[in-house]
């Protein structure tokens, strides 16, 4: 898959506020923008670092891995065909296609491609 770039570090969170918060003025990084009381993303220089509540989180309470591929479906299947596990098929929200995967470790990986509506 000479297509992927990890994008992105999802952080799972119950307090979204603290969260914003310890990373913003504590850690100093910058607010890209929020989604309510359930997801923020902050600037982490070349990828994005998310803070998800229960609500967004892909599988939480677990650091989770974006990747961003050109295709979600092929992506996916390549890593269950190499010993991961698929633990929600592809599917599309308001912005992205994307597949909550795990690889042979345990370790979460999602998957995903901008789509435009």
């Amino acid at each position: 898959m000479a297509d992927a770039q990890v994008r992105m570090v999802i952080l799972s969170t119950d307090d979204i506020e603290a969260s914003i918060q310890l990373y913003t003025e504590t850690l100093g990084f910058s607010l890209k923008f929020r989604d309510g009381s359930h997801y923020a993303a902050l600037d982490g220089g070349g990828i994005t670092l998310a803070l998800a509540t229960s609500i967004d989180h892909p599988i939480p309470g677990q650091v989770v891995v974006g990747i961003k591929v050109d295709d979600v479906d092929a992506a996916a299947k390549a890593l269950e065909e190499g010993g991961g596990a698929i633990a929600r098929a592809p599917y599309d929200d308001a912005h992205e296609r994307r597949a909550v995967c795990y690889d042979s470790q345990g370790n979460g990986i999602v998957f995903y491609k901008s789509i435009q509506r």
